[in-house]
């Protein structure tokens, strides 16, 4: 359970700790600006992920279902900073469906956790094999991460892409086909 009073006391620690002053007047409101932003950032902590695909209907069809594009923010767990960027999901349904909107809503869940961007597109594969029992899924992360990016290497430009695939899309073919759609 999100703890907004000890996250205030731990900003006004850390800044304490950098050697500034938490009671300079620039810095006062920071402890409670952080916390909101941290209540939000890691909303879906406590979250089963494959709630988001609760309201499913009986498939009509048993052709690929793509959403391509879907914006996220997630948080890094080895600096707490932000990445940033788009997921591409693709199943295969067997017997059932999930509105369309139902997926960014996935993407919202698993994201608000600090989180490997390797583990993030992982967990979506697996929350939508389990929560709709597909016959296959493909997941595409591409993101920017701020701690590449203002940090260490420092490469604004640099983007990390992962995959992962289940059931009948881990054989080459069937996911090349996919991905061909994805990369249009």
């Amino acid at each position: 359970m999100f703890d907004s009073a000890r996250v205030k006391a731990a900003v006004v620690e850390l800044i304490a700790a950098i050697g500034e002053d938490p009671n300079r007047s620039e810095l006062l409101a920071t402890p409670q600006k952080v916390a909101e932003a941290y209540a939000e950032f890691f909303k879906g902590i406590d979250i089963d992920a494959k709630s988001a695909l609760a309201d499913t209907f009986e498939a009509e069809h048993n052709d690929v279902v793509i959403l391509k594009d879907i914006d996220f923010v997630s948080m890094c767990e080895h600096h707490l900073l932000p990445f940033t960027g788009i997921a591409h999901i693709a199943y295969l349904p067997s017997d059932r469906v999930v509105g369309l909107g139902r997926l960014p809503k996935l993407v919202e869940i698993i994201a608000a956790r600090p989180q490997l961007q390797e583990n993030l597109t992982a967990q979506i594969a697996d929350a939508l094999e389990q929560g709709l029992g597909t016959k296959g899924v493909v997941v595409v992360v591409q993101a920017r991460h701020h701690c590449v990016i203002s940090r260490g290497a420092r490469q604004p430009e640099a983007n990390t892409i992962t995959m992962a695939t289940r059931g009948c899309y881990s054989e080459p073919a069937a996911r090349a086909e996919v991905m061909g759609l994805i990369s249009k």
